[in-house]
């Protein structure tokens, strides 16, 4: 990229309240791609490496405060006070920076697919053409509503002039203000120290530093964007969605030329932190959240949804709903399995059709295979575990775990009453309630004989249709 990117500080702005979007949640806190908005672009500014990110907060400021840290801890934390306006939000943000001198970017909390490389060009040419103020521009089909960036005959940049003061001329120009900007940190405080809140808002608008620093005799640029994508702005839902198509198109093209194939895009959905191996293949309908690793090979979908879970090479997950889980290399998981927190599933086991398990461990080549819940139990090596299996884990006051040792094999319909063990190579039978410790090898039964109690439909369900079949089939039987 040509000569080292000089020293550079970083102002986030974040103090507004976005009520636009109509919601509890604070804008920037909405989600795109398994991330906050401001989250996006903390981590674009961190690939700078600033010797200093400030974010600047105000509406729900601790709820704030305490997102931005828990993503990024070393953020600097500015409060913007009762004056209102981005120019005073930066103001503050520039307070919090100290004798900081070198270039200030200024970022927006809610224009979360602006990039590393785009800022860093914006910060080259700054620096190359020693400019006061360079700002991001895009050419936009609609520029409603948004300020046009207006150049002399030279094509230099001459102002910026709102929507609402633009002329009839200057609402046709399609390049727009993106509200991106490298400011030399001494022209910016200058600039801050002289406008007014002499307007119609009653507020300190950033624009009117450029107004400031032009004045001043001060170098300023508009750089066009290459991609107009990176001054989206975030400020209803219509606008949220549309970002997140955007960016979800740009992950899955990138997985795609990484060599997983993803048969249907259009209904595929894969987060920010998503991590893909070669030859991974997604069917429709799937959708791959938080921190999900999927290894080499593996398969995954229809319909399928997981969360922050891990899956091993050539691995089959279909119709599945997983999370916090970890499903081993060839093992098989459903269809309509569910995968509940801290499930794991060993090499070439299987969770099938209808089963949930939570809180549980499943041996390599061990089998669930349909229409059971296992929780809370650990289950070994090679075990088969028959349809219709429910461990009773809950009390009414704690869970209590199931163990099942290696090379077992219960019956159909059995219920384990936790806290109970199944030794290695034991067997159980058909609907049996195992209420006690089974030993190595044994074969656990609960029998009751089985007692017919002739006529009992007739003699209490009497005139009901039932009792006339069990009568008329009496009346055909043969005598004995």
């Amino acid at each position: 990229m040509g000569e080292p990117v000089p020293q550079v500080a970083v102002i986030v702005l974040a103090a507004g309240a976005g009520t636009r979007m109509k919601s509890r949640t604070p804008k920037p806190l909405h989600h795109l791609a398994g991330k906050p908005l401001i989250a996006h672009v903390l981590s674009t500014a961190g690939e700078l490496h600033p010797a200093s990110i400030v974010t600047v907060v105000r509406h729900e400021r601790d709820r704030m405060a305490e997102a931005v840290l828990e993503f990024a801890p070393h953020v600097v934390i500015a409060d913007q006070d009762d004056v209102p306006g981005t120019g005073r939000a930066v103001e503050q943000g520039l307070d919090a920076l100290g004798a900081f001198e070198g270039h200030v970017v200024v970022l927006s909390g809610d224009v979360p697919l602006i990039d590393g490389a785009t800022l860093a060009s914006l910060i080259e040419r700054h620096e190359q053409e020693a400019n006061q103020l360079t700002l991001l521009s895009a050419h936009l089909a609609d520029p409603t509503g948004l300020g046009r960036i207006v150049r002399d005959q030279a094509g230099a940049f001459q102002r910026i002039v709102e929507q609402k003061d633009a002329s009839d001329d200057e609402r046709a120009i399609d390049e727009v203000n993106g509200g991106i900007y490298v400011f030399d940190a001494a022209a910016l405080r200058a600039a801050l120290a002289t406008i007014d809140r002499d307007n119609a808002q009653g507020e300190m608008y950033l624009t009117d530093a450029a107004v400031r620093i032009q004045a001043s005799g001060g170098r300023i640029a508009a750089v066009p964007a290459s991609d107009s994508w990176a001054i989206w702005g975030i400020n209803d839902r219509v606008q949220l969605a549309a970002a997140a198509h955007e960016l979800n198109d740009r992950i899955i093209r990138r997985w795609q030329r990484a060599g997983v194939t993803v048969v249907d895009p259009a209904s595929t959905w894969i987060d920010v932190d998503v991590t893909l191996g070669e030859d991974v293949t997604i069917l429709p309908g799937s959708q791959l959240h938080g921190a999900t690793v999927v290894a080499a090979g593996a398969t995954i979908g229809p319909d399928t949804t997981l969360v922050d879970t891990e899956v091993g090479e050539d691995a089959v997950v279909k119709r599945t709903d997983a999370t916090l889980s970890v499903i081993g290399a060839r093992a098989s998981v459903g269809p309509w399995a569910y995968l509940r927190p801290n499930s794991v599933i060993g090499e070439g086991g299987k969770i099938g059709t209808f089963v949930e398990t939570k809180n549980s461990q499943l041996g390599a080549g061990s089998k669930v295979p349909h229409l059971s819940y296992i929780g809370d139990a650990t289950i070994g090596e090679g075990v088969n575990v028959g349809g219709g299996a429910i461990t009773a884990n809950y009390d009414g006051e704690r869970k209590h775990r199931t163990t099942i040792d290696d090379q077992v094999h219960t019956g159909v319909h059995n219920s384990f009453v936790a806290p109970v063990r199944i030794g290695a190579g034991a067997k159980t039978g058909a609907g049996a309630v195992v209420r006690k410790d089974v030993e190595a090898g044994a074969l656990a039964i609960s029998v009751a004989p089985q007692r017919n109690m002739a006529g009992w439909v007739e003699a209490n369900r009497p005139g009901s249709k039932a009792a006339d079949a069990a009568a008329a089939a009496k009346h055909e039987a043969p005598e004995a």
